[in-house]
């Protein structure tokens, strides 16, 4: 049984944001604001690249670790509708959210198919700059642990180059795939103590080839990767 009734609301960060988004009490905001490398160049053909936004999915646990429901995920992933990626299904971007969900698909993945996508109402376009996204939990549901997992294709760094090779330890995915591998965050929410803000921690990095869900807490390897968020914060209305 899905535990929450969710409204899904993106904006980017501008003066006119409170105008955007309307909150009632109880209503619970996930903010998250983007960092230096929030925009990454990918390369598209002949040295031409462009500037794209990183994949993300956001999600809640409850306090045991056991996964209860997406709030949002990029539609890429979401869908299988990556461009570049030369039918590489992308499993090393978001690996930590998908053994999360544990729905396995017919190829033997834990990530959506194009005939099997995730619905609209939680997958959307990552924004040019940080965004909101809003819900509204159920009364049963007082304590959780929100989560967030981010991910760029083809940042490569000295630990994680392009020319690892399939079987290696630093192996991301190919040519087309992370380069380092995504990092992921967590919020403890206590809805009892009358707090209003919590902060989401860093917990390490997901698995770089995505043949598991386990979160790594060694960072020292990661360079641009820990500077594509700036700050995520849970807030209480």
């Amino acid at each position: 049984m899905n535990l929450l009734t969710m409204l899904l609301t993106l904006a980017g960060f501008c003066s006119c944001e409170k105008d955007l988004i309307e909150y009632e009490a109880g209503d619970i905001h996930v903010r998250i604001e983007a960092g230096k490398e929030w925009l990454h160049d990918f390369p598209v053909f002949l040295g031409i690249s462009k500037k794209n936004p990183p994949q993300i999915a956001i999600w809640l646990e409850d306090t045991a670790g056991s996964y209860l429901s997406t709030i949002y995920v990029s539609h890429k992933i979401a869908t299988q509708s990556w461009q570049m990626a030369g039918g590489n299904r992308r499993k090393e971007a978001l690996p930590h959210w998908c053994y999360a969900r544990g729905v396995q698909y017919a190829d033997g993945l834990y990530l959506p198919t194009k005939n099997q996508p995730l619905v609209d109402g939680i997958s959307g376009a990552t924004p040019r700059s940080g965004f909101s996204v809003k819900m509204t939990p159920s009364e049963s549901l007082q304590k959780f642990v929100v989560k967030i997992e981010v991910n760029h294709s083809t940042d490569w760094n000295d630990a994680y180059p392009k020319s690892a090779k399939e079987g290696d330890p630093n192996y991301s995915g190919g040519k087309e795939g992370s380069g380092q591998p995504a990092v992921v965050y967590a919020a403890v929410v206590d809805l009892t103590n009358g707090q209003k803000e919590f902060e989401a921690e860093l917990l390490g990095h997901s698995s770089p080839d995505g043949n598991s869900g386990r979160i790594y807490a060694d960072i020292s390897e990661l360079t641009t990767a820990l500077h594509i968020v700036e700050r995520i914060t849970v807030q209480i209305r």
